[in-house]
């Protein structure tokens, strides 16, 4: 399992609920993905209420990473491979 501290990440919502991340990465992100709980990106496993909106913003991915004791957040990360997953559904 990956770690979310080894990314270059910008955290772009901080302490949200799902509802909130969910419609902040529809309203925006240009292109949206739903996965289902358990999906990895970045090879961290995401949890949440389904389904999970990954959005895509050039070379970036935003996600919801939800980190027990600590809260959710949306984070923005540089993943042209993920983006590339993402799109092709696997």
């Amino acid at each position: 399992m990956g770690c979310v501290e080894a990314l270059n990440y910008e955290v772009l919502l901080r302490n949200c609920s799902f509802r909130e991340y969910r419609d902040y990465i529809r309203k925006n992100c240009r292109e949206s993905h739903d996965v289902m709980p358990g999906y990895k990106i970045f090879d961290l496993a995401l949890i949440g209420v389904p389904p999970i909106p990954i959005g895509v913003d050039g070379d970036y991915v935003i996600f919801p990473y939800t980190k027990p004791c600590h809260g959710t957040f949306v984070l923005k990360v540089e993943g042209k491979e993920e983006i590339s997953r993402l799109r092709s559904g696997k």
